[in-house]
């Protein structure tokens, strides 16, 4: 490492529910800037969610969130000529935004009509441990649970 580490910038809590996680989303979601479409598109599905659970949407959204953190992934590893996937446990930081990024991931391939249906879906089948972004999820715990035995080059 060369020089100091950058700073974490905060962001704020989003216009509704004042919950960072949230404003996360909508700007890893956020295409050319386009903010406002991406807050529309993340509360519309939220009110979809509602109509088809009867639970509240965010409750569902941070369901999702927490069913598809990772606790463990492989990492390469260089020893003596040979690389090595070594499971490592995941910061909490990376389980979250591992987490996003796979929800919307999954989202923007699935192939319902808009957007907004899509997300919906997604973040229900998560919230009930299905989906694909749950599916990631799995296969990358089954990975570190295959590397096991090169835990030891753990740095």
């Amino acid at each position: 490492m060369r020089r100091r580490r950058a700073a974490k910038r905060e962001v704020l809590g989003d216009p509704v529910y004042h919950n960072k996680v949230v404003t996360k989303f909508i700007n890893k979601m956020m295409y050319d800037g386009k903010k406002s479409i991406a807050e529309k598109i993340i509360y519309s599905s939220f009110n979809k969610i509602e109509e088809k659970t009867n639970e509240k949407g965010i409750d569902v959204f941070q369901k999702a969130l927490e069913n598809v953190k990772p606790l463990v992934e492989v990492r390469s590893r260089r020893v003596g000529g040979a690389t090595y996937q070594v499971p490592v446990e995941v910061r909490s930081e990376r389980q979250q935004s591992l987490s996003i990024r796979w929800i919307l991931e999954s989202t923007r391939k699935r192939n319902e009509r808009t957007m907004i249906d899509r997300l919906a879906n997604e973040l229900i089948d998560a919230a009930n441990e299905k989906g694909n972004a749950f599916k990631k999820k799995e296969e990358v715990h089954k990975m570190a649970e295959a590397n096991k035995a090169f835990a030891h080059y753990r740095w």
